[in-house]
C-alpha cells in the first residue's frame, strides 16, 4: 500500500494541497518533509504524537524527516486556537524545553548521526528555527517577505477572526506569527530541498502561507497536509484529563496514569486510536474490530 493511502486509511490526513501530485513525486524518489513544534513546555504530550508517528511512518517509507523545534517562533507565540496571548518565555526556558522535546522525539524517530543529513540515508535531523529567525533584519524582512502577505487575508484566518469577534484582541507580535512560520518553510526549502510540510489542522492557514510564499519567491509548487485535531467520541479534546494534558514525561504524568488513560478510552474510540497510535497493521486492526 502506498504510504499516502495508508495515512488516509489511518485517518491522519484531513486537509491537503494535491495528494496526486505529491504521490507522483514520492514515486520518483524520497521527499524531504518537516513538522514544526513550538517548545512551549518541557515535554511532548499525546497531542504531539499524531504528528511524530506520522513522521515515523513517512520515514519508514523512505522519506526524509526534519523536526523543527521553534526556538524562534516560541519567542512570539502561536495564536492559533488560543483565547489569549501566550505567556512569553525566556530564551533559557525555550532552550531547556527544546532539549527535553528533542530527547523524547529522538526515541520515536531514527535520528541522523551528528544531526547531519546524509545522502542515501534518511535519518531525521532536528533544527531550531531560531538559527534564522533570531538573526533577521526586521526592515529587510518586511521588504522582502512581508510584501507577499495581505493583512485583509490574515484577519480572515480562523484564529484572528475568533479573537476579534470575541473582542479578545490580537497583539501585533502574534500577528507576525503567520509570516514567521511561512518563512520557516521557505528557509527549509532553500536549505534542504524540503517540499512537504505536515501539521495539525489548526495550522492550515499558516502552512498555506508557506506554500504560497515559496510559489512567489521560488516560482515552484510544494506540498502540505494536515491531520485532524482529535476529539474523543464524547467531544472532549484528545489528550486532556481532569489533571490536564497527558504528558509523555513520566515525571509530569505517571506511567500508571498514562497506561490507564489508554485503557479507559471509550469503546467507540478504540479502533480509530489503534490506527493512529500503534504500529499494528490495518489488517490486524480490522481483525480486532
Amino acid at each position: 500500500m502506498h504510504i499516502l493511502d495508508e495515512l488516509v486509511a489511518r485517518g491522519v490526513i484531513k486537509t491537503h494541497t494535491d495528494l496526486s501530485t505529491l504521490r507522483a513525486e514520492m514515486d520518483q524518489g524520497p521527499v524531504t518533509f518537516y513538522v514544526g513544534f513550538d517548545p512551549t513546555a518541557d515535554s511532548c504530550h499525546v497531542g504531539h504524537l499524531t504528528a511524530v508517528l506520522t513522521m515515523r511512518r513517512l520515514q519508514a517509507a523512505g522519506h526524509q524527516p526534519i523536526v523543527v523545534l521553534g526556538g524562534g517562533t516560541a519567542m512570539v507565540g502561536d495564536p492559533s486556537g488560543k483565547d489569549q496571548t501566550r505567556t512569553m518565555l525566556t530564551q533559557e526556558a525555550i532552550q531547556s524545553n527544546i532539549a527535553a522535546m528533542r530527547t523524547q522525539i529522538g526515541r520515536l524517530l531514527r535520528m541522523a548521526p551528528d544531526n547531519v543529513m546524509v545522502p542515501g540515508d534518511n535519518g531525521a535531523i532536528v533544527i531550531d528555527n531560531g538559527q534564522w529567525l533570531l538573526q533577521l533584519n526586521y526592515i529587510d524582512f518586511l521588504r522582502d517577505i512581508g510584501k507577499h502577505f495581505s493583512v485583509n487575508r490574515m484577519i480572515t484566518s480562523e484564529s484572528a477572526r475568533l479573537r476579534l469577534e470575541r473582542n479578545q484582541g490580537l497583539s501585533f507580535i502574534e500577528f507576525n506569527y503567520h509570516l514567521l512560520q511561512s518563512f520557516d518553510y521557505l528557509e527549509l526549502y532553500r536549505r534542504y530541498g524540503c517540499t512537504l510540510q505536515v501539521g495539525g489542522d489548526d495550522q492550515w492557514f499558516n502552512i498555506l502561507g508557506g506554500v504560497d510564499l515559496i510559489r512567489r519567491e521560488e516560482a515552484t509548487g510544494v506540498h502540505a497536509f494536515t491531520s485532524p485535531l482529535l476529539t474523543t467520541s464524547d467531544g472532549k479534546k484528545m489528550g486532556k484529563t481532569e489533571k490536564g494534558a497527558v504528558w509523555i514525561d513520566p515525571n509530569k504524568f505517571s506511567a500508571y496514569d498514562y497506561f490507564q488513560y489508554w485503557v479507559n478510552v471509550q469503546d467507540a474510540d478504540v479502533v480509530r486510536f489503534l490506527k493512529i497510535y500503534t504500529d499494528l497493521t490495518l489488517a490486524e486492526i480490522d481483525a480486532l474490530a
